[in-house]
């Protein structure tokens, strides 16, 4: 099951209390302080763990908890800290605070690691409290509660290419013939209800592919599948529109896709895109591929991810394009 949204509470360990106690010496039974110091409670991290893809463990636990410090000994034995608990995501995945929709953290590298919520500092014992006047005292501290929280998680996949298309548009078919992946294919409208990621490899190179739920008309506003995965497409670096070719207005998919990517975000159509029209094969083979109206298209092709056709070229493409994003984000003198 694939679980991209979760609301869960965190509650981070008291610190332990302080101890009263006092030196037990000869022809003084109560001799100065020695109350230990309390432990700190353990607190929680949240850890980006690339071998996660799903928040599903979330939808079955939904509080967690770090444990107390121990309360502070005799003889100024500092109580044992509560051991931190550190919770694992997918890298992707946004913390936001639930109640007030504050960003926390963006999680995206592997291993990337953010503390929410601190434990408890633990008490001081009564030999902290004592003075030059004050040499017996008898009272010393509760330890500080740990903070609590209750987060929203949100996944955002991480791919290079990202698939784009009406329900059917074959965005399943060619995601299994470009990659590893094995997508559920069948020819009825939203058989992808989750995204898919494939690792597609181009010469030395690989790249990671997301075959995203087919948007509709109104998607940006909840429509079909809409806002559950257009998140999704955000994070990736290429977009690749799929046009059914065999549809009567192949053109003016393109143009509602692209209408309903600026819609939810302006940012979407800054990426570098193309167009790709599929299912060539139910068409004449001297059929011309329609004019699509976009300047900023780095490339317009036709394939049939039945009969193979222009999947080659299509894959060497995305490939290339892929390589030129990554090194334009890596310093010049990264690259020396």
């Amino acid at each position: 099951m694939f679980v991209d949204k979760a609301i869960i509470k965190i509650k981070a360990g008291e610190g332990g209390k302080g101890m009263i106690a006092f030196r037990r010496e000869k022809y003084n039974s109560r001799g100065g302080p020695s109350g230990g110091r309390g432990g700190d409670g353990g607190s929680i991290y949240f850890e980006a763990d690339e071998g996660l893809a799903t928040l599903m463990d979330f939808k079955y636990k939904t509080f967690y908890e770090a444990p107390r410090g121990a309360h502070g000994g005799g003889n100024n034995r500092t109580g044992r800290n509560g051991e931190d608990v550190i919770i694992r995501v997918p890298p992707g995945t946004l913390i936001l605070d639930a109640e007030t929709g504050e960003l926390i953290a963006d999680l995206t590298d592997h291993l990337s690691r953010i503390l929410v919520a601190k434990g408890g500092r633990g008490g001081r014992g009564n030999e902290s409290f004592a003075t030059a006047t004050r040499r017996s005292p008898d009272f010393a501290e509760d330890g500080r509660p740990g903070q609590e929280i209750t987060v929203e998680l949100e996944l955002k996949l991480i791919a290079d290419v990202g698939l784009v298309g009406f329900p059917n548009a074959g965005k399943s078919t060619l995601l299994s013939r470009i990659s590893d992946a094995h997508p559920k294919v069948a020819d009825y409208p939203f058989t992808t209800l989750t995204p898919n990621l494939g690792v597609a490899v181009s010469g030395v190179d690989s790249y990671v592919v997301a075959d995203i739920p087919g948007l509709i008309e109104g998607a940006h506003t909840g429509k079909g599948l809409g806002l559950d995965f257009l998140r999704h497409i955000e994070r990736t670096k290429i977009l690749v529109f799929l046009l059914d070719i065999s549809s009567p207005d192949p053109r003016g998919q393109y143009e509602t896709l692209r209408s309903e990517l600026t819609s939810y975000s302006k940012e979407l159509v800054e990426k570098p895109r193309c167009a790709v029209f599929t299912k060539m094969d139910l068409v004449p083979g001297d059929t011309a591929l329609p004019v699509v109206d976009d300047d900023a298209l780095f490339l317009v092709t036709g394939i049939s991810a039945v009969t193979g056709r222009g999947l080659g070229k299509l894959k060497r493409e995305l490939g290339a394009r892929v390589a030129r994003v990554r090194s334009a984000k890596i310093p010049q003198e990264e690259r020396l």
